[in-house]
């Protein structure tokens, strides 16, 4: 129960690592607000389990998201843990990037992570206390072929979440990010067997990573584990060769 009443916000809960992290964060005890922009995707599971409070919003449209903040803190009146884990992943070569999908790609993995770090540590700051968790991808720190904006999200939200941890370290509130690296998902088997395998050949474990693994790492920076580790990037990547 290492998360005992810690009343929590993971974006991008439908599917994939969002799950994983909201089924990790109920084991622990946790009151769980999950986010999801497909409407009625964690209704099932929050009928079973009184605990998960299901929160339909798309994350770059600030109205909702500061909706959805005044809603927990009316609820609630306090915010431990906020998991920014809702993200978008499209690929183009350089030469064929439309200013619309740098648009499109910023506004949910950038904008939306900053906008919910806003909102939710306006509401830690009464209480002194709080856990911000980024999801950012090993390829913001590598980059990758292919994915020129996408890396760039992901390198942007490193930066923010260093520059965030100076700021509200001394309000109480601990600002980390995770980079997970291969991980068997919707999105990672998106790219087609031929691209997955030559991924999976650069993994000296010879395996992809499971959302399970990714969930228990965020355990970790929501707990009370964790208490004296902010600034942080915490690679989950099995040691990825680049």
């Amino acid at each position: 129960m290492l998360l005992k009443d810690k009343v929590c916000l993971i974006t991008g809960a439908g599917k994939g690592i969002g799950r994983a992290t909201m089924e990790a964060f109920i084991r622990e005890g946790a009151i769980v607000y999950a986010n999801d922009i497909v409407e009625g995707s964690i209704d099932e599971y929050a009928e079973a389990n009184a605990k998960v409070i299901p929160m339909y919003f798309d994350v770059s449209n600030e109205y909702e998201t500061k909706a959805a903040i005044l809603k927990i803190s009316r609820e609630q009146q306090k915010l431990d843990v906020l998991v920014n884990n809702a993200g978008i992943m499209k690929d183009a070569l350089i030469g064929a990037i439309t200013k619309p999908l740098i648009e499109e790609i910023f506004s949910v993995n950038v904008y939306g992570t900053m906008d919910l770090l806003q909102l939710a540590a306006k509401i830690m700051m009464r209480n002194k206390s709080g856990s911000i968790i980024n999801l950012t991808s090993i390829v913001g720190i590598t980059g990758n072929p292919g994915q020129l904006v996408y890396s760039a999200t992901k390198g942007a939200i490193i930066s923010l979440t260093k520059t965030a941890a100076k700021e509200l370290a001394s309000k109480g509130i601990r600002v980390n990010a995770i980079a997970p690296g291969m991980i068997d998902t919707d999105m990672m088997n998106s790219i087609g067997e031929k691209h997955l395998a030559l991924h999976i050949a650069n993994i000296p474990m010879g395996r992809l990573g499971k959302s399970g693994e990714i969930a228990d790492a965020c355990v970790y920076l929501a707990s009370d584990m964790s208490t004296y580790v902010t600034g942080h990037v915490l690679n989950v990547d099995a040691s990825v060769l680049v």
